[in-house]
């Protein structure tokens, strides 16, 4: 990416000897680091190779000409963002404008002056570099989200008592899926995965919202069912219109031996015993945040050490390119989790994914799978 004190290269494309002499010339005057070539296919070898800033391009060549050139420049993603100016002495309208939707900046009649080409040279360079800062600020921006959304998330490290394990990748740099590991009490802890709905800066920062409140209504006093009535209440107060989640929330509690599952939504768990078949809990609920009156499905299970329990965000079963729902896809989840029962639940999440995603297929929304062994 071009930046203001670096060397710029300009490449110049032209058949005509005389008037790559003449450009290469005017434009070293002015400082730039000029490359040329005689031909097309030269050029757009060069472009993929030196990267220039700028591009100066003739349309009638022998073999290759500048339409064909700026076409196939245009499909290459090593080249496709280098501004390309046209230089021709064809000026009827329907040409010129072609060469703009081929995606050219600029278009020069032939003859040229060679202050004009400096000029339009200049004007165009300096949109560069203001386009390059501006995308390189979004990006900064955006990664300083994305890192401190991860900065948020606890891992099993953080909570070695919790016994999770988990997997969690965002398609765009604000996701809408998360999770969340609390503990309540020495011998109870919480696990939280919910999605937003949408994906943009906003929801990175509900999710912070979102943490507050189950720290603040996670309390042994309060029944699962409890909590999250109480977090959507307050979500029915804070979300933007069209905006909610859907969740699911386990607490478990190591000294009874009992998990309680509440259901928002929300894909259903997978509950893998110690001894016996994986097993899908399916439990109908509403989403959180839209509604004051809802109805969250609650299940309470005995467990054993050993016993492990899957949550995750619809993204892992769902496939819009494969048109995988949640009925099929849990059910292979489900499969792949019982498979995954002699690898540590720190790691079997990772493994869970990766066999899902063997195949070549386009993931198309965020995906976070939590494991929990008892």
């Amino acid at each position: 990416m071009m930046t203001p004190d670096q060397t710029i290269q300009i490449l110049i494309v032209d058949d005509n000897p005389l008037n790559l002499k003449l450009l290469e010339t005017t434009l070293a005057k002015d400082g730039y680091q000029v490359l040329s070539a005689g031909n097309g296919p030269a050029a757009r070898k060069m472009a993929v190779e030196e990267k220039p800033d700028l591009i100066l391009l003739d349309i009638k060549m022998p073999g290759e000409d500048g339409f064909q050139v700026i076409r196939q420049l245009k499909e290459n993603s090593a080249t496709a963002t280098i501004p390309v100016i046209f230089l021709s002495g064809v000026s009827d309208m329907d040409t010129k404008l072609y060469g703009f939707e081929l995606g050219a900046v600029d278009y020069i009649i032939k003859p040229f002056h060679p202050r004009e080409v400096l000029a339009r040279v200049r004007l165009h360079l300096k949109l560069s570099i203001a386009t390059n800062s501006l995308i390189a600020s979004q990006a900064n921006k955006l990664k300083q989200i994305t890192e401190a959304q991860t900065s948020m998330l606890v891992t099993p490290e953080m909570c070695p008592r919790a016994q999770f394990g988990v997997y969690y990748s965002a398609l765009n740099e604000a996701g809408g899926d998360f999770y969340e590991v609390r503990p309540i009490s020495d011998d109870i802890f919480g696990y939280f995965v919910a999605d937003f709905s949408g994906h943009d800066i906003k929801t990175s920062y509900l999710t912070a919202s979102v943490k507050a409140l189950l720290q603040q209504n996670s309390a042994p006093v309060y029944q699962a069912h409890e909590s999250m009535q109480m977090i959507n209440d307050v979500l029915v107060e804070i979300l933007p219109e069209g905006k909610y989640l859907t969740a699911c929330y386990a607490r478990l509690n190591r000294k009874t031996r009992q998990m309680t599952v509440v259901n928002a939504g929300h894909p259903p768990g997978i509950f893998v015993p110690s001894e016996g078949s994986a097993a899908c809990i399916d439990l109908k609920g509403d989403i959180l945040g839209i509604f004051k009156d809802v109805y969250f499905g609650s299940h309470t299970i005995d467990v054993n050490p050993g016993d492990r329990f899957y949550m995750y965000s619809d993204g892992l079963i769902e496939s819009s390119e494969k048109k995988i729902v949640w009925s099929a896809g849990s059910n292979k989840l489900a499969a792949a989790c019982e498979k995954a029962r002699s690898i540590p639940i720190q790691e079997a999440p990772k493994q869970i994914a990766r066999q899902l995603f063997k195949e070549n297929v386009t993931i198309d929304d965020d995906i976070v799978l939590l494991g929990i062994e008892v």
